[in-house]
């Protein structure tokens, strides 16, 4: 028997998998398939099962999915955590990762490791800002213009805050609450020490323990109840984690100090202090609550500028913009404009969206994309990129890409994803959190045991104090956010210099890289190829008809060399000839029919395709342009070659440093082109090249880069257009140019926005220091871990007599996650190039 569910609640290919495992538990399913696109699950199964039985399954798995009959579609209920999204975009992610890339439509905390949620940044809030007077703030418009009251022009309204700041203030406000009930008590309890206790003779110590008691409750069940909450859930789902830690042993003392209080006679008289009263514990239930909620709060502000470089992007998207229609110029909203929209950018504004100039010049401050910091010129028919600012001049621009396509936009999209993806260094993380917390449990037992068994008296009031502190002391948080914590400000910096990383795998690979592949025109070169002359061979057509025939043909292409052979053209004032049955063969060139003629543009493999046969004169002309590094394309009509052009590409000034550079760190840099040899040779040996590959067809490239990885080369390949895709999905990490093709964009692991090869030093630079980040993190939090828990347990004293008070052991947990993040933010200052 087999039924189809809608599946309510999924996000993510875990979300997928952990439902498949949930559904398949139950009695009389055989099979599950889920799938992700469609929010659906197909079981197979003995004999029909109630619906209602499998919604019990997830429900009792933690109630994060739901289960409906198909076509019946509901929505979750709001829990009552839910805060407004304010200036935020209402997507949540957990810091750690725990479930992967999943992320949740409300702040709370994550129902695996207990941590808060963090929302994440993006263009979606500055969309639509209201607008409001600085005089008269009832006036609030939808978009720019003048308040009707005092003729004002109106500002943006600052928007509510964030649900991260929203999560902060309240945790500084319980903070302090907890800090105001939590001093009296610690310092009743430390008056034990003072000989002739004053306090003793205001009233006996059992009714000082009932004042610890009565202050503690809004400690313990206000401004720290979201710990024994997360506690008990994760009990509950068997997600254990920091949270399972602290509420069993601030618990504990807690408890035993209440019964303690209440049933004095129950416990033996080590337990008892000289009055008769049972020794308790509020103080250090209190102050380990206490002391654990700071570790929150600074944990919350640290969290906070992990993200700050897409908050600092965020902060360049403008939210008005100067449309002119019929001659006349109008302020806008930014979601007011629309593709062909020809706006005014004054001098000093932010350009609102993607799009070309189309009158006027500019010098455009283009820093806080490419990194780069000196100013580019623009003139007509150039691009502008939202967000940039423009210099001393106004120009006008056509809006081409709006919303969310501008580049300001994905920059921003992505880096949130690859913030929130997990690098392969954090698998060893992951394996030593899933048995983190049992083992840590275990020990603790065994630490009771051993106290209570062979240790001083009173032997049990030293067991349950040493068991209290080994549960508190232990902090999987530090090594699970080791990995995401510098994954995120290192994906951030990226982007700050121009450098887009798509997943934290390829950040990690590209440590690991030594041999690096470049394709030459628009990566080594400039990619602004520019006719240099037009060539014929047995005079019978001449330069001018050469040129027609070349263009014509040409006119029809994407080809970088095309359209330059095309403009060239339109500059000469050639009349273009109609063109039949084009067809642009890869690696080649390309072919068609004009005035019905069979004509062949391309190389000499073109040409070997066309049957022409290349006289030793031409051959000669057209080597001595190659050996200058310069392209050349044979013309062929009805299989005669009548002629050639000569296109050259400059090389681009930073090309020679980068390699250099690169070399240096001992990687093996190697030219990829489709060329003819003798071009490849000049362009090589100009760029001190050793090694390089001529007139490789894109299948080529990639048999080459399997080749070297199959030597045990790990390959990275940077390539801008669209042949060289294959090689770069091939490769172990693609690096696209930013000024090349989308496929070849999307195909690459990582894109340098400005598109030259000194972005490719940065990269590596970035992913040296981002794994050695890493790698402190989790050899902090390891060593932390491992030494922390044995002092904990007491494996000193028999040597030096050194305890750890479970207060001091909550101090050292909370400001171990601190550290590991404030580590991972040294990240923001380091210098890649």
């Amino acid at each position: 028997m087999e039924h189809t569910y809608h599946i309510h609640g999924m996000t993510c290919s875990g979300c997928r998998k952990h439902i498949e495992e949930t559904l398949l538990k139950v009695e009389g399913v055989t099979l599950v398939s889920v799938d992700l696109e469609k929010g659906e699950a197909t079981l197979s199964m003995e004999n029909h099962i109630p619906i209602e039985k499998l919604q019990e399954a997830l429900k009792t798995d933690g109630g994060r999915y739901s289960i409906h009959t198909a076509g019946e579609h509901r929505h979750g209920k709001k829990t009552k955590n839910e805060m407004p999204k304010g200036k935020g975009t209402g997507t949540f992610y957990c810091p750690m990762h725990c479930e992967g890339d999943k992320t949740y439509d409300q702040a709370g905390d994550c129902p695996v490791c207990g941590m808060d949620l963090v929302e994440e940044q993006n263009l979606m809030a500055n969309a639509s800002i209201p607008f409001t007077c600085p005089m008269h703030p009832e006036i609030i418009r939808d978009k720019p213009g003048s308040c009707p009251i005092c003729g004002m022009d109106l500002v943006p309204l600052q928007p509510d805050l964030s649900a991260e700041e929203k999560t902060y203030k309240k945790l500084v406000n319980k903070f302090w609450i907890a800090v105001a009930f939590t001093l009296p008590i610690f310092l009743i309890a430390m008056s034990e020490m003072l000989p002739d206790n004053p306090l003793y003779e205001i009233m006996e110590q059992k009714y000082w323990n009932w004042i610890q008691f009565a202050l503690s409750i809004p400690v313990v069940f206000f401004a720290t109840w979201l710990f024994f909450e997360r506690a008990y859930r994760s009990i509950r789902t068997w997600n254990l984690n920091m949270f399972t830690l602290i509420g069993i042993g601030a618990g504990v003392a807690w408890s035993f100090s209440l019964v303690g209080m209440l049933f004095p006679d129950f416990f033996p008289a080590q337990f008892k202090t000289a009055s008769g009263s049972v020794h308790v514990y509020f103080e250090a239930a209190t102050v380990i609550l206490t002391l654990v909620l700071l570790g929150q709060v600074l944990e919350a502000r640290a969290h906070s500028k992990t993200n700050s470089a897409v908050k600092a992007l965020l902060k360049l998207a403008p939210n008005k913009a100067i449309r002119v229609r019929d001659g006349k110029e109008e302020e806008i909203g930014i979601d007011e404009i629309f593709l062909g929209d020809i706006l005014r950018v004054k001098p000093g504004d932010k350009i609102p969206v993607d799009g070309e100039l189309t009158e006027g010049n500019a010098s455009v401050d283009e820093s806080m994309i490419t990194g780069e910091p000196i100013p580019v010129d623009k003139s007509e028919g150039d691009k502008v990129s939202s967000g940039t600012i423009n210099g001393n001049r106004s120009f006008l621009m056509k809006a081409e890409k709006i919303g969310s396509d501008t580049l300001l936009s994905q920059i921003i999209h992505m880096v949130n994803d690859a913030s929130r993806s997990k690098a392969p260094i954090q698998n060893l993380a992951d394996k030593v959190s899933g048995y983190f917390v049992p083992v840590v449990v275990l020990i603790s037992a065994v630490t009771y045991s051993v106290w209570a068994l062979w240790g001083p008296e009173p032997a049990f009031v030293y067991a349950l104090v040493n068991a209290i502190a080994v549960l508190i002391i232990a902090c999987p948080c530090a090594l699970g956010l080791a990995t995401p914590m510098s994954v995120m400000v290192g994906v951030g910096k990226g982007a700050q210099n121009g450098i887009l990383i798509k997943n934290a795998a390829a950040l990690e690979k590209l440590r690991q890289v030594n041999t690096l592949i470049v394709d030459k025109t628009g990566t080594l070169t400039e990619g602004k190829p520019t006719v240099v002359t037009i060539g014929t061979s047995n005079g019978a057509f001449s330069e001018k008809e050469v040129l027609q025939y070349i263009v014509s043909l040409n006119q029809m292409s994407e080809h970088p060399l095309a359209e330059a052979t095309v403009k060239y053209g339109k500059e000469q004032g050639v009349e273009f000839l109609k063109a039949d049955g084009f067809n642009a063969i890869t690696g080649k060139g390309v072919e068609g029919n004009i005035n019905g003629k069979k004509v062949s543009l391309g190389n000499d493999k073109m040409m070997d395709d066309a049957g022409a046969t290349l006289s030793t004169d031409l051959k000669e002309k057209v080597q001595s342009y190659q050996k200058q590094g310069k392209t050349v394309s044979y013309l062929c009509i009805d299989g005669n070659a009548v002629g050639y052009v000569v296109i050259g590409d400059q090389i681009k000034e930073s090309s020679k440093k980068a390699i250099k550079s690169l070399q240096d760190k001992g990687i093996d840099v190697i030219m990829f082109t489709g060329d003819n040899r003798d071009t490849a040779r000049a362009v090589a040996s100009e760029l001190n090249l050793a090694d390089f590959r001529a007139g490789m067809l894109p299948e080529d490239k990639m048999k080459e880069i399997e080749m070297l990885q199959g030597k045990g080369k790990v390959v990275a390949m940077a390539g801008d257009g669209i042949n060289d895709a294959p090689a770069l999905a091939k490769s172990d990490v693609g690096i696209a140019m930013g000024t090349g093709t989308d496929v070849a964009i999307e195909s690459a692991a990582i894109t340098l926005v400005k598109g030259d090869l000194h972005g490719i030093v940065k990269a590596r630079n970035l992913s040296v220091k981002v794994m050695g980040n890493i790698k402190q993190n989790l050899f902090f939090a390891l060593v932390y871990n491992t030494l922390g828990v044995p002092i904990a347990a007491g494996v000193l004293y028999p040597l030096f007599g050194i305890l750890l008070s479970p207060m001091i052991a909550a101090a050292a947990m909370s400001f171990s996650s601190v550290s590991v993040i404030a580590n991972a933010l040294r990240l923001r200052n380091v210098k890649i190039g």
